[in-house]
């Protein structure tokens, strides 16, 4: 697997499509680290490390719904293994208006565009939520 946060990201857009409660991704601290900036901004309930009957560590993820329909409207993988996309903190982009959500990959973690933006540090943006 080449890019292991755009396998996530579609799992999660694919379940959504499908109306799944959970979907199960394998684990790494990267994708763990991610769903943790989704969870802060209230985009997943939630998510639990399991492993699977041959011992593999693994990520369940509880998705979230409002009246029926995903709470995300949109998941976009902006930084690629092909093509990285590094900001400054002033160049860091607002999606869709401050609505949305750009997860950044800085030098003091993985963490929202706001926060970047609060602890005044640019990085490598991950991906963008609406």
């Amino acid at each position: 697997m080449n890019d292991p946060i755009g396998d996530m990201l579609t799992r999660i857009r694919n379940s959504q499509a499908r109306g799944k409660s959970t979907v199960r991704t394998p684990a790494s601290k990267l994708r763990a680290w991610v769903l943790d900036v989704l969870q802060q901004e209230g985009y997943i309930r939630g998510y639990e490390a399991v492993t699977d009957e041959k011992g593999h560590p693994q990520l369940d993820i509880s998705l979230k719904y409002f009246d029926g329909a995903p709470v995300i409207r949109e998941l976009k993988r902006v930084s690629k293994p092909g093509r990285r996309v590094y900001m400054g903190v002033e160049d860091i982009p607002s999606v869709r208006q401050g609505l949305g959500v750009s997860i950044v990959s800085t030098s003091k973690g993985v963490m929202s565009d706001a926060s970047a933006r609060a602890a005044n540090v640019g990085g490598e943006v991950l991906c963008t939520v609406f």
